[in-house]
């Protein structure tokens, strides 16, 4: 709706100036010559003025009276817990209550759950065509659960435990498929990292997937004379990403701001232990039955395989 000088022609006091004068003794003609109007805008106007004169002057909303398309409130509820629970974006959220896409986004839109995020630097994306073709290999270190969980989960400063230590989540991804391979050991030092990446290896191997190149970043561990010598012993290529240009590994680090929302920081753990088993379980679900939107019809990573293997 138009929102205007109150006094202004053609506005509400404009527009009952020429129908006061028809009342004065004006004819239509002579009044609409008078005030540059047509004759079809006096008849379009005519009937809300002897409708309500004056106060029917004003514009109306253009806004529909109903909106039949928009979701019920029930789904945007779900919208709403999905979104804040998870921070999925509408993409993701499409897929696992079955909407469209558009809908959902509208719904984010309307429920105040988007977020405006600054323009970010282009990216040049690549996927290599097969499976093994390359690896990524990325550490998140989390703090070990020692008698019950910790601040992060309960929210309360006093839970925090010094002197606990750390564990540190070493995770292998498949460029191609997605397929993840993922644990959690208490560091991140070269011989953890390098006996790492030979499990990693082979447990590709058993899935059908020779690797033939990993990327890491330029972490100490990943630069040593250890990881470097396993690397030669594999038979595999080494690949280091640019200095200060992370994203060049980003579906690694994708992945783990993944697990992170969707398991190892959404549930409350009561020890490290039970946060393993989580895990595994979830690295089992994300591989075997969670839709990845990267690829065309969603496929899960194993799915996925299965669809270059066959080409192959």
């Amino acid at each position: 709706m138009v929102h205007c000088h109150p006094n202004a022609r053609r506005t509400p006091a404009g527009r009952a100036e020429v129908f006061e004068a028809v009342e004065a003794g004006l004819t239509v003609v002579a009044a609409c010559l008078a005030f540059r109007v047509s004759r079809r805008w006096y008849y379009r106007w005519l009937p809300r003025w002897q409708a309500a004169r004056g106060d029917g002057m004003h514009d109306r909303s253009s806004r529909p009276r109903s909106s039949p398309q928009r979701l019920d409130p029930a789904t945007e509820a779900l919208i709403s817990g999905l979104r804040s629970t998870t921070g999925w974006g509408p993409d993701r959220i499409a897929a696992v209550l079955g909407l469209a896409r558009s809908s959902v986004h509208r719904a984010i839109r309307r429920l105040g759950l988007s977020t405006a995020r600054a323009e970010p630097e282009p990216v040049i994306r690549y996927e290599y065509a097969s499976p093994g073709g390359l690896i990524h290999l990325d550490t998140k270190k989390l703090g070990r659960i020692v008698d019950g969980p910790g601040h992060r989960a309960t929210g309360d400063r006093r839970d925090h435990r010094r002197g606990v230590g750390w564990e540190v989540l070493h995770v292998a991804i498949d460029d191609a498929t997605r397929l993840v391979y993922a644990e959690l050991l208490p560091d991140e030092r070269r011989y953890t990292t390098a006996h790492f990446l030979v499990r990693a290896v082979r447990w590709f191997r058993r899935e059908g997937i020779a690797v033939e190149r990993v990327l890491t970043d330029n972490g100490s561990a990943y630069r040593s004379r250890v990881f470097g010598r396993m690397v030669r012993r594999l038979g595999i290529a080494h690949k280091r990403t640019r200095p200060y240009r992370p994203q060049t590994n980003g579906k690694v680090e994708r992945w783990i701001r993944t697990v992170l929302s969707e398991c190892l920081y959404l549930e409350v753990f009561a020890s490290s232990e039970q946060r393993r088993r989580a895990l595994e379980r979830f690295v089992a679900y994300y591989n075997d039955r969670r839709p990845h939107l990267a690829f065309k019809g969603g496929p899960p990573p194993r799915q996925r395989l299965a669809q270059l293997m066959a080409v192959a």
